[in-house]
């Protein structure tokens, strides 16, 4: 049995269709209200916020996916974030299974150097503290070593379906809707971007080989790193659009967070888009080299495809 604890978000979704066709066809998902991915899925409602039900949902699991995620609410991940990971990794102790967990990179330093899986915790605003937190949690847990522990991150993404990020939301779903995108702060820093169904499949593919686990892994990424100026203008010409946008600046976005809950939440990511965001994967891609990649091309074509097949 292979469980994936927050199972209704687009990588959970991913992940659990990509454990089905390649891993396992034993498949537990978890969340308040889950959905079936796959026809033969197990479906468990459990609030991870319980550990009584955490640990419930947990048992008899031999893989434990943790992609749970929360509003960008800075008061409820701080309340409710180390919570549900303290229970998941207690339900994975006394379940003696493995755990996978999904992790971002907010507790990067938000500057220009190449981030690795070496790279230290230098967080900015509250929730980056709580990733950073969060992930040192994870680290503490794989160095007692009574389970196996891996911890799988990813930068920020763009893809299908219900993707949420800055990208899909200012970019690919405003050309969608025949809107004109806006860049956030700056067109000229190159950007690394993530499949999210590369993401999942990754993921799936870490939590696949025991040899993985006791070890922290960028998931993989094509390494173009286009600038948004290049990526608008490559999705305008695949998606049959203007090649034109709209640069938000700083200033702006934070004289808006005066008035909006939702713009002061992001504001702490602001500094990410002042500079180049060079995420490396190496690690991964020397690894498993048969592994594919979508690039930045082939990615947008499939969400062309998708619009078309709707």
């Amino acid at each position: 049995m292979q469980t994936i604890l927050g199972a209704n978000g687009q990588i959970a979704t991913e992940l659990a269709r990509t454990l089905h066709q390649h891993h396992t066809g034993d498949l537990r998902l978890v969340s308040r209200n889950p959905r079936k991915v796959n026809d033969d899925d197990t479906l468990m409602a459990a609030n991870l916020l319980d550990a009584a039900q955490t640990a419930q949902a947990v048992k008899g699991s031999r893989v434990v996916y943790f992609t749970a995620g929360l509003p960008p609410d800075s008061t409820l991940w701080e309340e409710q974030f180390p919570v549900m990971l303290k229970n998941a990794l207690q339900a994975c102790r006394a379940a003696r299974a493995s755990f996978a967990y999904f992790d971002n990179t907010y507790m990067y330093p938000q500057n220009s150097q190449i981030q690795t899986e070496e790279t230290r915790f230098a967080p900015v605003g509250r929730k980056g503290w709580v990733r950073a937190a969060m992930a040192s949690m994870v680290l503490e847990e794989m160095a007692r070593g009574d389970i196996p522990v891996l911890i799988a991150r990813a930068p920020e993404f763009y893809g299908p379906g219900k993707t949420q990020s800055f990208t899909n939301a200012l970019i690919i779903d405003r050309l969608k809707a025949g809107k004109r995108p806006l860049v956030p702060v700056r067109d000229d820093t190159r950007r690394t971007l993530m499949w999210t169904p590369d993401a999942s499949r990754g993921l799936a593919t870490l939590g696949n080989t025991p040899d993985a686990y006791g070890q922290t892994w960028h998931l993989p990424c094509c390494d173009d790193r286009p600038t948004y100026k290049t990526f608008v203008t490559m999705a305008s010409r695949i998606f049959g659009r203007t090649p034109s946008y709209s640069v938000i600046g700083k200033w702006p976005l934070i004289f808006a967070g005066i008035f909006s809950k939702k713009v002061r939440e992001i504001r702490e990511l602001l500094p990410r888009y002042e500079q180049d965001n060079l995420f490396d994967s190496m690690k991964f891609k020397r690894r498993f080299p048969a592994f594919s990649v979508t690039t930045y091309e082939e990615g947008l074509e499939l969400i062309k495809k998708e619009w078309r097949d709707k």
